[in-house]
């Protein structure tokens, strides 16, 4: 059997991961990580398939690589569920993040993407990463019914809960307080007196008043959709800056027609970079990958920033920007299957009204300076991404305003 002590989770694998991918994808379908005690699976197809198949692969137990995360963290999370208790959690929010249901806070979103770009360009220079980082919390913030002051408590807990998925590493030491201060602040601040209807832990206090769901269940469910609305969105949506800063020829596409391309160019983005590299899967029976026979019990690690530059799905140029790719929405970052990303339509609404209103005042992004990368169990993108502006010649357009802001 194809095995490796590739050591996946070290620091400067971390800051380059490519180089391992490729070396895991020429390897075999499935290579055992000897260090971690899984088996990585890192071409497109492969991951595809197990994240379609969950009466083989379940995440139950079998999401993150230690047993306190999946036991005592994880446990009865929508993440980490299967069947018929997954599609109960799963349908508390769903009907909050269809695309239906994005007309609501659409006009709001695009308001407030327009008034942060503006302020943003102010100077001519600005923070890829700041940028929507205000975008993306104020957006959830809003949406789950939390007041702005528990926003960095929010950023931090939500990175936290993701590196608590990795290995036990410092990163994971360091992650399990602050993962568990942001449950703290949940459960004081989101209380039935407290949490307006409308909002998403109305839905979810709605659904619990209903029998739908239990009330040991509310805080859960709401720190998974918190986790999963922000950092995903946040680095994607940063990283989509940073390629279009350095591939102006992308960016003169989108800018001459930001309602077509808007859209392909944050897929793309999340293609090259995916902001989560990999979740794990748990075999509920014996299966078989690309020819590689595994025992039930056995743990699998879905390499997603693999998957998107897998050379027999995207093609020789797998590894380089192009909003112009067949497809590119067919990328694995949003993962799929029954556990397929439930806020698509909210992300996608968020990037496209903040690359509408950048196209709107730019004819150029440029790089001032190399972006600060993250160094993550799971998440990758950057810490700051600092880019310069030029405006497009003539009367700016006049930033729309959004309610509560001045």
């Amino acid at each position: 059997m194809p095995t490796t002590d590739l050591p996946l989770f070290d620091d400067a694998i971390l800051a380059d991961p490519y180089p391992a991918y490729h070396a895991l994808r020429t390897t075999g379908a499935a290579v055992h990580l000897s260090r971690y005690g899984v088996w990585a699976v890192s071409r497109h197809a492969d991951v595809a398939a197990v994240l379609k198949d969950p009466t083989a692969f379940g995440s139950e137990d079998g999401i993150a690589l230690t047993p306190l995360a999946n036991e005592q963290v994880l446990a009865g999370t929508v993440l980490a569920s299967d069947g018929a208790r997954h599609t109960a959690l799963r349908r508390v929010l769903s009907q909050q993040l269809a695309p239906r249901a994005m007309r609501g806070p659409g006009g709001r979103v695009a308001a407030r993407a327009d008034h942060l770009v503006a302020a943003s360009l102010e100077s001519g220079r600005f923070d890829a990463v700041a940028l929507a980082s205000d975008m993306v919390c104020g957006t959830v913030m809003e949406l789950m019914g939390l007041p702005d002051t528990d926003r960095e408590t929010l950023l931090a807990g939500a990175a936290a809960t993701f590196d608590v998925f990795g290995p036990d590493n410092q990163r994971y030491q360091r992650a399990l307080p602050l993962a568990s201060r942001m449950v703290e602040m949940l459960h004081e601040n989101l209380t039935r007196e407290n949490v307006e209807r409308g909002t998403w832990m109305g839905a979810v206090f709605k659904a619990v008043d209903a029998g739908q769901i239990a009330e040991s269940d509310a805080i859960p469910l709401a720190s998974a959709y918190v986790a999963a609305s922000i950092d995903t969105t946040v680095l994607g949506l940063a990283s989509c800056i940073v390629q279009l800063a350095r591939n102006p020829a992308q960016w003169e596409i989108l800018r001459r027609d930001p309602i077509r391309w808007s859209l392909p160019a944050f897929h793309e983005a999340l293609r090259l970079e995916a902001p989560i590299q990999g979740l794990g899967r748990l075999l509920n029976q014996p299966a078989d990958i690309g020819g590689v026979r595994l025992a039930e019990g056995e743990q699998v690690w879905l390499l997603y920033g693999s998957a998107g530059r897998d050379e027999r799905r995207w093609g020789y140029d797998a590894h380089h920007y192009s909003i112009r790719r067949p497809r590119p929405e067919q990328h694995l970052a949003f993962g799929a299957g029954p556990h397929l990303c439930a806020g698509i339509a909210l992300a996608e609404l968020q990037a496209r009204s903040v690359l509408r209103a950048l196209a709107a005042r730019c004819t150029r992004l440029h790089l001032d300076s190399s972006p600060v990368p993250i160094l993550h169990n799971l998440l990758r993108g950057y810490r700051s991404a600092p880019v310069t502006a030029r405006l497009a010649p003539g009367p700016q357009p006049r930033p729309v305003r959004q309610e509560g802001t001045s």
